[in-house]
């Protein structure tokens, strides 16, 4: 699946990724993930979308985008839109499906191997276009779920399927290995010393 001689991307869904690995019942540990693919060709890129709540005063994904961002990820965020649908209720909505896109799309003429940590359908034409100039693309989620956590359509269009499950030794942590939560008297820690 992977060639030791190719570039490699990872393009990783923040919210996507997170609700499948919760489904799967272990934590990602970021380290060891990009030690992983390290291994496995020339990584090139390992980007990282989230949408932020701009108006929290503190946000508990703010710890690990840090840590990511200092790490060798590149941090793409952008703020939440708060709106009220039809029936009245507060939604809160933080896409980042054209975000990546873009970002993958001015890849495409230096990379060969695009690696997708997402399950979500709306990503099946990119898969599509990048294949069409010529690019490798995996997609890493999982069917092991009840319901997949993978559009259909989007696993039939990738060259490969990553079962996310079988990731778990390599990338995956207990929940008992995680950081306990920090508190604000130990804002003079070093940010690189956590692991996520």
């Amino acid at each position: 699946m992977f060639d030791p001689r190719e570039k490699i991307a990872l393009f990783i869904d923040g919210a996507n990724l997170y609700a499948a690995s919760k489904a799967l019942g272990f934590d990602i540990d970021y380290r060891k993930l990009l030690s992983s693919f390290q291994k496995r060709g020339y990584l090139l890129r390992a980007y990282y979308y989230t949408a932020l709540i701009e108006d929290q005063e503190y946000s508990s994904i703010r710890p690990l985008i840090d840590w990511l961002d200092y790490n060798g990820y590149r941090v793409v965020t952008k703020p939440t839109k708060e709106f009220t649908d039809a029936s009245g209720r507060r939604k809160v909505k933080g896409n980042m499906d054209l975000e990546l896109a873009i970002d993958a799309l001015e890849l495409a003429s230096t990379v060969d191997h695009f690696v997708l940590f997402s399950g979500d359908g709306d990503f099946r034409y990119l898969v599509e276009v990048l294949q069409r100039k010529g690019r490798k693309v995996s997609v890493a989620s999982t069917v092991t779920t009840q319901p997949p956590m993978i559009a259909d359509d989007l696993r039939r269009q990738a060259d490969h399927f990553i079962e996310l499950a079988s990731l778990e030794n390599e990338i995956g942590r207990a929940a008992s290995e995680r950081p306990a939560p920090r508190h604000h008297d130990d804002e003079d820690e070093d940010e690189d010393d956590e692991d996520y």
